[in-house]
């Protein structure tokens, strides 16, 4: 299958169309606040609206004007929607819906609500998407040095036929043209992100407690093992050279030794079951099977979520971290 990528730069996006406009930034949380900062740092008129906690009030630290989510999607053209997926469907029923009108904009940073129909906003508005592949502090911080980040752009729905010029102005406003904007779809983006999660990155921490378990089982150092495995920030600097150099070409900086007991070893992990895995977990993801257990687990209260999170702060690892973090900053 081929596709054909379509990337925009700075050049491509005009801020003149929302210049004059006002953008509520709908939840100060990382993402948020990173974005708040860097649109307002770009000369637009921004607002934020929030619940009143330690967010607002940091809100009002940074120089900002703070209203109620209801008051802010009142007063707001375009909608910036920075709320975890969980919560996304309870406070667009509760807060917003009612205070669109024609020629407004919903903006969302991720697919997930849209894509997979917890969110049904009326043909009116136009619903667009500007997804950084990047934490909140990153997006701020890139644009400070002026180097930007990658984002995702994507557009669900164009009711004034502008949408395209108003997401690569917002892109434009946060740093994400700079670093370049790709053009995707709400699905791909929802689907890719949870998929990595969920693929290699959630396998990675089960691949590294196994291979913490097996190293002490067998007698060696827990803090000795941790240090080799990322404590020593070497796997940080391996993964900077993936980045820069390229997943493969990036193994000539190992020795021979390491490369060729990566090559002949790596492959006997993934299995043609594990292939199976890979390809059951995405099927899961797409038919939406696991947007909706996920949605399903928040209402109950997230008790299988709370007790996975008490079951991983209780591994052996995190003892071996705080004693080898004493050791090496002598506390």
């Amino acid at each position: 299958m081929e596709h054909e990528t379509k990337v925009h730069y700075d050049e491509d996006a005009d801020l003149s169309i929302i210049k004059d406009k006002t953008i509520a930034i709908i939840g100060y949380g990382n993402q948020g606040r990173a974005h708040a900062l860097n649109m307002r740092d770009s000369g637009l008129n921004i607002i934020i609206g929030n619940i009143k906690d330690e967010y607002w009030e940091r809100a009002e630290k940074d120089g900002f004007k703070v209203y109620t989510i209801d008051k802010a999607a009142e007063m707001a053209d375009i909608l910036f929607i920075l709320l975890p997926d969980e919560i996304q469907p309870e406070v667009y029923e509760n807060h917003i819906q009612r205070e669109l009108q024609k020629n407004k904009v919903l903006c969302f940073a991720a697919g997930f609500s849209i894509h997979f129909g917890f969110i049904s906003p009326p043909k009116f508005v136009d619903v667009v998407m500007e997804a950084p592949r990047m934490i909140g502090h990153g997006v701020r911080d890139t644009y400070v040095r002026g180097t930007g980040y990658p984002t995702l752009i994507g557009i669900y729905q164009d009711a004034s036929g502008k949408a395209k010029d108003i997401v690569l102005a917002i892109a434009k406003a946060s740093g994400g043209t700079k670093g370049g904007a790709f053009m995707s779809s709400f699905e791909e983006e929802a689907v890719l992100d949870i998929f990595s999660e969920q693929g290699c990155f959630a396998g990675m921490y089960e691949l590294f407690a196994a291979h913490f378990e097996t190293a002490v089982e067998s007698g060696y150092n827990p803090l000795i093992v941790v240090l080799e495995l990322w404590k020593s920030g070497e796997f940080v600097e391996e993964v900077k050279a993936w980045v820069e150099e390229g997943f493969f070409k990036q193994m000539s900086g190992h020795s021979p030794t390491s490369q060729y007991g990566s090559m002949t070893r790596g492959p006997l992990y993934v299995t043609e079951e594990i292939r199976k895995t890979f390809r059951k977990v995405l099927n899961d993801i797409q038919t939406g099977v696991f947007a909706r257990e996920w949605m399903m687990e928040q209402k109950m209260g997230k008790p299988v979520f709370n007790q996975l999170k008490r079951r991983a702060l209780t591994h052996p690892i995190n003892k071996a971290e705080e004693d080898l973090d004493r050791l090496i900053r002598k506390k």
